[in-house]
This record gives structure tokens, sequence and C-alpha cells, in this order.
């Protein structure tokens, strides 16, 4: 059996015992898309809470960082909701937001799998070797996944904390990777006059042309790093 396949074999069997993993799995992946479906026809209730004394914008990050952590709504849509309603003021408190949701889902990550790493090291050892041997250029794999549009980031969170990068990587070169898709998206709701104009306004040849440069980014640095792994 190739190491690809003991791989996967690991992880099939630790799921067949485990199928709380499974469903923690599939709601990072499917439960965005539905939270997104809720709120476009929800949006106008963003609109009456409004951001004027301490309290209001500490309820606004502690929400922010519960919908994103518990992937409840994808980070796009509410920098996009968050510009269009709030303004830059509130850009501080988003990406505060964004670093304890980072924090929250790498948590659940870890909690929702626990001993899967351990398995998976355990049963494949050139595995763990590989990755051990690679724990300098995990900042990279961290900043590369972020930046990239295709990886959603309530899966990026399980996947960091699966494959054992330390929390702090995450943060420290999480949040720069991040910052560059919530700030296009967050730009386009504040220039927007109204939601739905914000809205499409992401589906602009210049949005589509700085998605696909994005992606393009994502993609060449993840493949650098599993390159250079191989090596």
């Amino acid at each position: 059996m190739t190491k690809k396949g003991r791989i996967f074999k690991t992880i099939r069997s630790y799921f067949g015992k485990h199928p709380s993993g499974i469903f923690a799995w599939l709601w990072v992946t499917v439960v965005p898309f539905v939270g997104s479906a809720v709120f476009a026809v929800n949006y106008h209730l963003v609109g009456q809470f409004e951001l004027q004394t301490g309290l209001d914008y500490f309820a606004y990050t502690v929400i922010g960082a519960l919908l994103m952590g518990l992937a409840l709504l994808p980070t796009t849509l509410i920098a996009l909701a968050s510009g269009f309603y709030y303004g830059w003021v509130s850009l501080p408190f988003l990406i505060l937001g964004y670093s304890l949701a980072s924090v929250l889902g790498y948590v659940l990550g870890k909690v929702s799998n626990m001993g899967l790493t351990e398995k998976l090291f355990r049963k494949n050892p050139k595995f763990h070797a590989a990755l051990e041997s690679r724990k300098e250029k995990e900042g990279s794999l961290v900043f590369f996944v972020r930046i990239s549009p295709v990886v959603p980031f309530a899966v990026s969170n399980f996947l960091f904390a699966n494959l054992n990068i330390k929390l702090w990587k995450v943060l420290v070169y999480g949040i720069p990777g991040m910052l560059t898709r919530t700030v296009i998206a967050f730009a386009a709701g504040v220039a927007a006059s109204s939601y739905m104009e914000a809205k499409q306004s992401m589906n602009s040849p210049l949005q589509w042309g700085v998605g696909i440069a994005l992606l393009v980014i994502g993609i060449g640095g993840i493949y650098n790093y599993v390159k250079k792994s191989r090596k």
C-alpha cells in the first residue's frame, strides 16, 4: 500500500470510530453556505444594530468571533456587511474578532478530532517525519492557505489544528494572509450605496481578477511548500 493509501486508511478507520469528527468536518464545510443563504434574506437586521458605545463594539467583536469561529457565516460576507453598515471604524474590531475566531475554530478542530493526529503519526511515521522536517516552513503554509480564496476560513482552522501547527503561528502568519481578502471585501462594502450593490460588486471583473490573482498566489505558495517537503 502506498503512503497516501495508508494515510487515508488511517483516517477512515478513525472516523469510523469517531462519527462526531465527520460531523464536525461536514459542519465547517456546509454550514457557512447555509448561513449565507439565511443572511441573504435577513441582512437588513444588521442595520438595526449600531456601534456607538464601548459595549456596542465589544458585542460586535464577540458576535463576529462566534459567527466566524463556529462557521455560521463566511468571513468575507461579514467583512462586506461590516464595511457597508459600520464603515472603517469597525475594521480593527473585525480583525480582533477574526483573531478570536481563529482561536475558537482551532480549539474546536483539536477537540472534535482528538487523537486523529496522534494516530496518523503512529501509523505513518514517514508522514510524521516529513511534517517535522518542515516545521520552520509552517508559517508560509498558513499564510498561503489563508490568502487563497479556495480554502474556507473554518476548514483551514481544522486543517491547521490537525496538522499540529502551533496556534501562535496560525495567528501571526494567518492574519496577514487573511487581511488581503478581508480588506477588499470590507472596502467594497464601504464604497457601496446599498448592501445589495456591495454584494453585486464582489462579482465585478476587478474582483474576479483579484480573486484569481490571490488563488494563483495561494496555490503557488502551497505547491512550493509541498515540493520542498518532498525534497
